[in-house]
């Protein structure tokens, strides 16, 4: 899919917390090495902890920039998979190396400003605040509830079904 622009200073607050301490081999590490490969842990496990299913996935960190590797099913798996790792404090760009065994149709992509609600973006992208449900549904897990979204927040904006 490629690269992806996020808002580095907003989303989930997962670096620096309840980090477990490194393996005794990579303990002597630079300390600059050794905040990469925590975050590149972190990241992976939010995508585990959603229950996101990727094989084989794995993220490297650089800088602002999260590279995310490995295969899905199919396309709105792959862009929950850059989703939960681009709205994350500290990300800026998640570069999309993942593969899909099905070839689908790309969703948009919103970006959540102030004042909006899903029902705005559903009037927005469909014509019709009542499909508020669909753009709900193509989030989930990231979003737990339609009422919670807040700015910078990226969202799928799948393309209604025929």
């Amino acid at each position: 899919m490629g690269l992806f622009d996020f808002v580095k200073d907003a989303g989930a607050k997962i670096f620096g917390k309840d980090e477990p301490e490194p393996a005794p081999q990579v303990r002597n590490v630079d300390a600059a090495t050794l905040e990469k490969m925590k975050r590149n842990k972190a990241l992976q496990n939010l995508v585990a902890t959603l229950g996101l299913a990727v094989e084989d996935l794995r993220v490297e960190v650089n800088g602002d920039t999260a590279v995310v590797h490995g295969k899905v099913d199919n396309q709105a798996e792959r862009e929950k998979v850059v989703l939960a790792v681009g709205n994350v404090i500290g990300i800026a760009r998640v570069d999309d190396r993942l593969e899909s065994v099905k070839v689908e149709a790309e969703a948009q992509m919103h970006t959540v400003v102030s004042g909006d609600t899903l029902s705005k973006i559903a009037k927005k992208y469909y014509g019709d605040a009542g499909k508020y449900p669909v753009i709900f549904e193509a989030n989930k897990p990231m979003l737990k509830d339609p009422d919670k979204i807040y700015p910078g927040q990226v969202l799928r904006i799948p393309p209604l079904a025929s």
